[in-house]
């Protein structure tokens, strides 16, 4: 049931986390039609709004065709020739320690890509579990940035998920959209030849 005019609200309980992951790769596909649910399903229980539980209503089938990317996708050729580029800011989602390389619960090496800016995904949100204000967010990624053009900006986590939030908040921020590497630490620590 899911077409080109549908207006898709991706939510989760993760502090979109997850749902924005949803998002960024609806918007990879084409599809315009895609908001994150500020919140998740805790703001909207919040206001009083109805849940259902069961199986969900059936839909008739469609033809989704995808479209022109309305977001970057990076890959880690395309970073790794662009690394020493004054062009190119990484911001990496992941906690401080993780960045530092103090502890690495996942991957087989600790660390994170030179040059990166660490800005943990958690930092967006309110203690509502809300984005922060777009000021607010804009002021915060001014500072984190440091002059750096926010349009060569390219967001990466650990497994290229967590990574979506900072990017969200970004567009938020009223910075315009921002690419993805998707691959993410997993990906970039796995091959020697790439710097650590």
């Amino acid at each position: 049931g899911f077409t080109a005019d549908t207006q898709a609200v991706v939510y989760d309980r993760q502090g979109a986390n997850y749902c924005g992951r949803l998002w960024w790769m609806l918007k990879w596909v084409g599809h315009e039609a895609v908001a994150v649910l500020d919140g998740g399903l805790q703001a909207w229980q919040a206001i009083g709004g109805a849940l259902d539980s069961g199986p969900a209503m059936a839909r008739e089938p469609s033809r989704f065709a995808a479209a022109s990317p309305r977001t970057e996708l990076m890959t880690a050729d395309q970073l790794l020739q662009q690394l020493d580029q004054p062009t190119l800011t990484v911001v990496d989602a992941r906690p401080g320690p993780r960045f530092r390389g103090e502890v690495e619960p996942l991957d087989p090496v600790a660390g994170h890509i030179p040059g990166a800016l660490n800005r943990p995904f958690t930092q967006n949100l309110g203690e509502d579990g809300r984005f922060k204000p777009p000021a607010q967010l804009r002021a915060e990624f001014d500072t984190l940035l440091a002059g750096h053009d926010p349009r060569a900006v390219v967001h990466q986590c650990g497994s290229g998920v967590s990574a979506v939030p900072n990017l969200l908040a970004m567009e938020l921020a009223g910075y315009g959209p921002t690419a993805l590497y998707a691959g993410s630490w997993s990906e970039w620590c796995r091959d020697p030849a790439r710097p650590v």
